[in-house]
């Protein structure tokens, strides 16, 4: 049993390392089809970053729930701070509407 142990725990170090290979691919990627102006690549690193990250978070034992959750905290968190973003495009209350949407939410912004 030991032994089996043991493998599962190479097993996942292994798994983490290629995670965070894939990330830094996916970011390279992402800033060459950027530079070339290309959408369809530029989509295909954004996906494949977002999905990189998910299962990093997972190999580190953080649940997707979790995950999610601590983004909808971060996005809120920096709505209320007046992020740059936020207030230059309102993109972090866009997200965060897109993501109640399509989860059949209310959103609560506590105004009466």
């Amino acid at each position: 049993m030991e032994m089996n142990r043991e493998i599962d725990i190479a097993r996942n170090v292994k798994t983490i390392e290629w995670l965070r290979t894939e990330i830094v691919s996916y970011t390279a990627g992402l800033f060459k089809a950027m530079w070339q102006n290309r959408e369809e690549l530029i989509l295909d690193s954004l996906a494949g970053l977002i999905m990189a990250a998910y299962l990093l978070g997972k190999r580190l034992g953080i649940k997707f729930s979790r995950l999610e959750s601590k983004v909808e905290t971060k996005l809120k968190a920096s709505i209320v701070e007046g992020h740059e973003i936020e207030k230059w495009y309102g993109d972090m209350t866009n997200l965060l509407d897109y993501w109640h949407d399509r989860r059949g939410e209310i959103i609560d912004r506590g105004e009466e």
